[in-house]
């Protein structure tokens, strides 16, 4: 079962180190089964070996080892930290930074290359959703589009752009017919969900038998929420 924290635009350096202390402390308490991810800003990224239950990952990334790319971030910046856990295609740098599926598939190809850990991620905008399943499934495929779904160190990570931050989940009902959907053909591709993922729903969510994890924002700023949706996915997992 994964459990990952996107911090997006959040936390300084100073709270990240201090969130990151305390998670950790918890998890070696706890001594919990789930795979726990946390990407925080690249501001505030801290050597990935200090914490030993954590999987520490970037939100981005150039696929550059070094060189003249303004602003972005390589490999050799990445390698610095130890951190070898990428996010792709979120949809935020799909729409506002209008990266395109050649851009995220060569994003995708350059991590694979390095043999980093990839949650990638997809997902349909309200307009596509509104017209019906097969045109949220026809969307979701073509997002696969250049993406070697055969790399053994891949997650996919189902968040409809319509629940990302609204605080308004799909239906738990849909969010199993889309995971099972994609599980029918991505065969055992672990299949996270995201999109206004809280402590009320989460165990609703994760305990469908195609789900295999969780994808959290907002709710996961807060160490000590987080610390309670990692508990909650423990408790479904060992059911």
């Amino acid at each position: 079962m994964i459990v990952a924290a996107n911090f997006k635009t959040n936390h300084t350096r100073e709270s990240t180190a201090n969130y990151l202390e305390a998670l950790n402390l918890f998890l070696d308490a706890y001594s919990t089964f789930c795979d726990v991810r946390v990407y925080p800003t690249a501001s505030s990224f801290l050597k990935a070996d200090l914490y030993s239950h954590i999987k520490l990952g970037a939100q981005n990334f150039y696929p550059i080892i070094n060189g003249a790319c303004t602003g972005e971030i390589g490999a050799q910046q990445l390698s610095e930290f130890g951190v070898k856990n990428v996010l792709i295609g979120h949809s935020e740098r799909r729409a506002a930074l209008k990266e395109t599926q050649e851009f995220i598939a060569k994003k995708y190809a350059f991590a694979k290359e390095n043999g980093w850990d990839i949650i990638y991620c997809i997902g349909e905008p309200k307009d596509v959703r509104d017209n019906g399943f097969e045109n949220v499934m026809e969307y979701l495929w073509g997002e696969f589009d250049g993406i070697d779904i055969n790399y053994e160190k891949l997650s996919i990570a189902y968040e409809p752009i319509w629940a990302i931050g609204t605080g308004i989940s799909a239906e738990v009902k849909d969010i199993a017919k889309v995971l099972d959907t994609l599980k029918s053909r991505l065969n055992n591709i672990p299949l996270l969900y995201g999109g206004s993922v809280n402590i009320e729903n989460l165990s609703s969510i994760i305990s469908l038998k195609s789900c295999n994890g969780a994808l959290i924002g907002n709710a996961s700023l807060d160490v000590a929420n987080f610390c309670k949706l990692i508990q909650i996915a423990q408790n479904v997992q060992k059911q």
